[in-house]
Parts: C-alpha cells; sequence; structure tokens
C-alpha cells in the first residue's frame, strides 16, 4: 500500500468498512445538501469513525506524524443533484482564522470558512480517504485520476493539459465499503452521473504535522 501510494498517489484499499458499518453510516449521515456538505466532522458519527483503529490503522503509515481528521466532506451525486468536477489538485485547507505566515497564501472564504493555500510540503503530509457507500463506476460519476501527477507538485493549468497528454487516466471503480487512499496534489476529475443509483462518498482529510504557530486547522470546514 505504501509503495503504490508512493508511486501512483494513490490506493484502493478493498472492504475497509463492512456492510453493515456503511447500513449505519448512511442512516446516520442522512441526505446531503448540495453538492457537497462540509463541517461533518462536527458529527460525532463522523469523528468517531475518522478516529476509529481500522481508519487510522490504513492512514498512519503514510503520514509522516500522528494522523489528525482535519476536514470533512460529504458527497452525493444522484439524479436530482448531479455534477461534474474539472482535472484539479486539492490545494487549501481550512483554518480558523487568518493570518500573516510566510508561505500561506491565497486565501479564500468558503461557505463562510476561511481557507488558504499552504506551502507544498504541508499538503504532502496530508492524506485523503474517500469511503464509498454506494457502488462506484463510470456510470454513477466515479472519481478519475492521474497516476504519478502527484509528484509534479503544485501545477499550473498549462501543466495539468500536457500531463493529461501524456498519463493515461485511471477510473476508481470502488465497491460499498471500498475507500481510496489519494494524495491531494494528485490530479483528479469526475463526470456528471448518468445512472438512477446514488454516488455517496465521505471525504476524509487527514494531516500529519502541526500548523506553524499562528494558524490552527479548522475542523468545522
Amino acid at each position: 500500500m505504501i509503495s503504490e501510494v508512493q508511486k501512483q498517489g494513490f490506493t484502493i484499499v478493498r472492504a475497509l468498512l463492512s456492510q453493515a458499518r456503511v447500513d449505519e453510516l448512511v442512516s446516520s449521515l442522512g441526505v446531503a445538501t448540495g453538492a457537497g456538505q462540509r463541517g461533518m466532522l462536527s458529527q460525532q458519527a463522523v469523528y468517531d469513525l475518522a478516529t476509529s483503529e481500522p481508519i487510522l490503522r490504513v492512514v498512519s503509515p503514510l503520514l509522516p506524524g500522528t494522523p489528525r481528521p482535519v476536514r470533512a466532506i460529504y458527497f452525493d451525486k444522484s439524479p436530482s443533484t448531479n455534477w461534474l468536477v474539472a482535472w484539479h489538485q486539492d490545494l487549501t485547507i481550512s483554518v480558523t482564522h487568518q493570518a500573516e505566515v510566510a508561505g500561506f497564501g491565497p486565501w479564500s472564504v468558503k461557505e463562510g470558512l476561511i481557507h488558504v493555500q499552504p506551502p507544498i510540503d504541508v499538503l504532502q503530509s496530508m492524506m485523503t480517504l474517500r469511503l464509498h457507500l454506494d457502488d462506484t463506476d463510470e456510470s454513477n460519476g466515479a472519481l478519475r485520476l492521474l497516476p504519478g501527477s502527484h509528484s509534479y507538485g503544485r501545477l499550473a493549468a498549462e501543466d495539468i493539459a500536457r500531463l493529461r497528454a501524456v498519463i493515461p487516466e485511471e477510473t476508481c471503480r470502488a465497491r460499498r465499503g471500498d475507500a481510496l487512499l489519494m494524495r491531494p496534489l494528485t490530479l483528479h476529475a469526475s463526470g456528471r452521473s448518468t445512472s438512477e443509483r446514488h454516488r455517496r462518498i465521505l471525504h476524509i482529510e487527514y494531516a500529519g504535522c502541526d500548523l506553524p504557530q499562528g494558524l490552527d486547522w479548522n475542523h468545522a470546514g
């Protein structure tokens, strides 16, 4: 798993959650609002899952320090709430307040929450865990990824176009209960769903480092 993430920027962990645990989680999460519902770590069921031993066991070896969940978003792509996502990297983190700290910027506000682009070493010390709560393939908007793209650092638009032309994409075909582990700098995208099925994902970001003095992770982000 470690070598695959180092090389590809991602890996799939099969059957990380049992079907019964997925049922419990779906019931607890309810219906997602909009394209993505932020601040999910404030829900006790999500926080307990994010800090549970089976989850931390797969995340810990991929981080330089003790893993801590710092952001969780619930996505529910369905016939009534459908969207596509262009090729991109996850470049921002959510913090409690804005401060002038070297290497951090630009700043932005999303849904009332402060976000900032941190230095690349912060992003490289993070890991995203995407828990699949439905079977997922091309028909219901599965994530598509460019293997190895995380190793090129922060990419401009022309760099993204260049890599797309030379790296074959992979589709994250996953079963209910599977998890995708992904570096934030891995280029990824997704298309609209053409299915009647849901594509529910609990997206949890983990940090393996502290932020510099003056900044704090915003778990509500």
